[in-house]
């Protein structure tokens, strides 16, 4: 076999000193250290394969290529993971980067290297339409092989780690800052999640460094002023400290650290407070070394005065990473204010190693399922994003934010993104459970589904069988699976109206032209509209992607248009329209009653016109909204007038508007003159109408202009209103808005 343990590598750098790579017996007697067990011939081999595969390639640092993957298994040796681990690391780079197959790992290394490397390699012989992507589309392979083995994650971000150590060496400083976005976005919160603390630090700093340099530059000068003014300050609070645990029987291990550039000014924009107003930048921690030693030292440390607050107990309930400690803040020696984490010896090691810490490859113990349910939200986001950008984003949302602890009424805890709502609590519990929410019980309130839910609520949740969710939910839930779900419903309602409009519109095309509507042959030509079946067809024409008259003369080219059809739409057509919708039967089931569509046709009220009940109005097919319902007179009317296969016959149904709040907009000039809003608000009120919105649009010496948007129940209400304004002193003028 060929070795260079004797002859260890030295490369020699332009400018720089010659980097020395470590050695294999190195590598070996890094990981025997912690592990007796270790497979010494599988890391000689990994390495000699990637020495000999990657060869004579350099990185942009000047380095040989190999240095890289060599970091990146140091850095897992100082996590403590095993050796087929540490091989993979070796392994990472060459299926991407050199001629080696997975054939070829498979062959010399085993199955389970090969499924590993190959979790981690990314997608970079594939062409995808945008660098977004390209990103969206590794990252989605990367939560598919985490998600069966986590020593995929552990992989990336040691891989990860070590690129953003050696970021600064990249020229290009757009493809600089786009890496370090991504860390800052993915790669840093997925090490919070798994509870490597201390990686997920180095990682954001990095990262900080090139998005921010001048800020952490500034806060770097700062934290070195505060370090040479306070000489042993950290010294004399950890003496202290020590002196106060003696005297109640605990030895523990102090430590003093000072808060990373990145968590201070994350700290400074919470708070909205400059640097000199943060008077915790230092943090103590106290290990213990035994579990009943931890509340005997937080009773030692709060002798000295305590910081209203600021306690937090995640040892009675730890984070979902597994992290364990008590957070306490106390007026120390010299009426300095510190923060202090007390934990066990154990709970440091978990701190710092996370998911390492609790290794199952390692020592054949499972971490609890509570753990791994972040990972199991990926998966949910995964299967119902429509694409990989999608999927990408609801990621971002599911990992980059704080979290609140709420629980369920058999006291369950289920961590959730600050922000947090019911709707959030409920998809989080189950995806089913979410989608027949109906509304929400906290601390056993009523409350809508909107409220914000705080740190220890107790939340239950009232689902209705058949309930559905509502497009509404996705303005206000924060979490990427909410959002993934609703977005997927309200698709695949949309879809479905889609197809039925769009099968509508052409089938009255055909009418109109004097052809028998038939399938055939629209599904003969819907490759020709880049659609793969006849359903996609008629939802592309439903959604306004493809024009029906387009696919109408594919369909039928030897059809002449009838001259009337070229024109535009005359009055008489309009005037036809309102003949026909007068007509309709007052016992119609639906309020609103569209002739020649589905029911439950996806409608909006257009916000030109704001039509009322009572307003003679018209349907226009919309772009991805389905029908926009306008008056007649509408201005916006115009630019349609060549389209009439876009217009639809639609008709107040009999008693529309009574149980449903109607919005109609006023132009309102007011004197300026004391309580004339007042006088306004009065009016409205005791006419039955509710003020849904109020803007001011201009204010003078003499008037201000006001637009109102107020609830009523149909054209006859609102006049009524207008006219109660229009006999007040206080208002020069009313009128019903048309516009925006």
């Amino acid at each position: 076999m060929l070795t260079t343990q004797d002859h260890p590598p030295i490369v020699e750098t332009p400018s720089r000193k010659p980097l020395r790579l470590m050695r294999q017996y190195e590598l070996v007697e890094r990981v025997r250290a912690y592990d007796p067990n270790v497979n010494e011939d599988l890391l000689n081999r990994a390495y000699v394969f990637s020495m000999q595969a990657h060869g004579t390639q350099t990185r942009a640092s000047g380095d040989p290529f190999f240095s890289h993957p060599l970091e990146v298994a140091g850095i897992l040796t100082e996590m403590k993971m095993d050796s087929i681990t540490i091989a993979t690391a070796l392994l990472h780079d060459t299926v991407e980067d050199t001629l080696a197959s997975l054939e070829d790992l498979r062959r010399l290394f085993g199955p389970e290297i090969e499924r590993l490397v190959d979790g981690v390699t990314k997608l970079s012989r594939i062409e995808f339409q945008n660098d977004q992507a390209k990103q969206a589309e590794n990252f989605r392979k990367l939560v598919l092989a985490m998600s069966t083995d986590i020593r995929v994650l552990l992989i990336k971000l040691a891989d990860r780690l070590h690129n953003m150590r050696t970021l600064h060496y990249l020229s290009n400083p757009e493809k600089r800052r786009r890496i370090a976005r991504e860390t800052m976005e993915i790669y840093a919160p997925l090490a919070d999640r798994i509870g490597i603390q201390k990686m997920q630090d180095e990682l954001q700093d990095l990262a900080f460094a090139e998005l921010n340099p001048d800020v952490r530059a500034g806060i770097m000068a700062r934290l070195g002023h505060l370090r040479t003014e306070g000489g042993g300050l950290v010294e004399k609070i950890k003496e202290e400290l020590r002196k106060r645990l003696a005297e109640d029987g605990i030895t523990a291990e102090i430590e003093g650290r000072e808060k990373t550039p990145y968590s201070i000014w994350q700290k400074m924009k919470r708070k909205d407070v400059g640097f000199e107003q943060l008077s915790d930048i230092m943090a103590f921690r106290i290990i213990v070394e035994a579990d009943n030693q931890v509340y005997p030292a937080l009773g030692a440390v709060h002798a000295f005065p305590v910081v209203p607050d600021r306690f937090k107990n995640y040892i009675s309930t730890p984070k979902p990473n597994g992290y364990q400690s008590i957070h306490t803040a106390v007026f120390g020696p010299g009426g300095h204010r510190i923060e202090i984490q007390i934990r066990t010896r154990w709970m440091h090691e978990v701190a710092e190693l996370g998911v390492a810490a609790h290794w199952a490859y390692k020592e054949g113990e499972e971490r609890p399922e509570s753990h791994y349910r972040w990972m199991r939200e990926l998966l949910d986001i995964l299967e119902h994003a429509q694409k990989p950008e999608e999927f990408l984003e609801h990621t971002k949302l599911e990992l980059f934010q704080d979290q609140v602890f709420c629980f369920s009424p058999k006291g369950d805890l289920i961590d959730l993104p600050r922000g947090a709502t019911p709707v959030d609590f409920a998809y989080a519990v189950h995806s089913r459970i979410g989608d027949m929410c109906t509304g929400a019980k906290v601390n056993g309130r009523m409350v809508p589904l909107r409220t914000v839910l705080a740190n220890g609520d107790q939340v239950e949740i009232i689902t209705q069988k058949g309930g559905s969710p509502s497009p509404a939910w996705e303005h206000f839930v924060v979490t990427g699976k909410a959002r993934a779900r609703i977005r997927r419903f309200v698709r695949q309602q949309q879809r479905t109206e889609y197809i039925l409009l769009g099968r509508a519109m052409l089938d009255k095309l055909c009418k109109q032209q004097g052809v028998d509507f038939g399938e055939k042959p629209f599904e003969a030509i819907a490759k020709n509209f880049q659609a793969v079946s006849i359903d996609d067809l008629f939802a592309n024409v439903g959604a306004s992607l493809q024009s029906p008259r387009d696919v109408f003369n594919a369909a039928y080219p030897q059809a002449k248009l009838k001259a009337a059809e070229k024109q535009a739409v005359t009055e008489e057509s309009i005037a036809s329209a309102q003949k026909a919708r007068a007509k309709q039967t007052a016992a119609s089931p639906s309020p609103l009653t569209l002739k020649g569509l589905i029911p439950g046709m996806a409608v909006h009220f257009a916000r030109c016109c704001h039509p009322l009940p009572g307003d003679s109005i018209v349907g226009i097919v919309s772009t991805g909204r389905g029908v926009t319902v306008h008056t007649t007179d509408c201005e916006t009317l115009e630019a349609f007038r060549e389209m009439p296969e876009r217009w639809v016959d639609v008709g107040w149904g009999d008693g529309y508007g009574k149980d449903v709040g109607m919005v109609g907009r006023l132009n309102v000039i007011l004197y300026n003159h004391p309580n004339a809003l007042g006088a306004l608000t009065t009016i409205i009120g005791k006419g039955s109408g509710n003020i849904h919105n109020l803007k001011i649009t201009n204010r003078t010496t003499d008037f201000f202009d006001i637009l109102v948007d107020v609830e009523v129940k149909d054209t006859a209400h609102l006049d009524n209103i207008i006219a109660s304004l229009r006999a007040s002193s206080s208002i020069s003028s009313v009128e019903r808005a048309k516009g925006r």
